[in-house]
């Protein structure tokens, strides 16, 4: 995990790919959930990083999706007061927040994640992108 991306030193840190799927979305979720817990993070905080990772995930399945290609998963903690929150996937095109209508069914979530993350932001790669989030407990 780069660091310098999030603003977390780790002292703790886990990371996993997943299949471009749907429910890809939910086992990364569910994973993210028990290594938090495993790491005594309080629920309350947990949930609003799981909120954060919920639609990094789901952007990286719609938008980053390359058939045949992973996306990564990967989350670091201070162990005090940061969670760091990267999704990496192999898609063009970089994410942008977007002002959608009341009727749409879509084009939010990087609006919830910038409500409640401290930062976030995208690193572009050779192939692909990482987008990433600070969220403080």
């Amino acid at each position: 995990m780069n660091a310098q991306s999030h603003g977390v030193i780790p002292l703790h840190g886990w990371k996993q790919r997943f299949t471009p799927v749907p429910l890809s979305v939910h086992r990364a979720r569910q994973t993210a959930a028990a290594v938090l817990c495993a790491w005594r993070v309080e629920p309350g905080s947990a949930q609003v990083a799981l909120l954060v990772l919920s639609e990094l995930t789901t952007n990286a399945v719609r938008h980053g999706r390359v058939p045949g290609r992973y996306y990564e998963v990967r989350i670091a903690y201070d162990a005090e007061k940061l969670i760091g929150i990267e999704v990496t996937d192999p898609g063009d095109g970089l994410p942008v927040i977007t002002d959608a209508t009341p009727e749409a069914e879509s084009g939010r979530g990087l609006a919830i994640v910038a409500a409640f993350a401290e930062a976030w932001g995208v690193r572009e790669r050779v192939v692909g992108k990482t987008v990433w989030a600070r969220v403080r407990l």
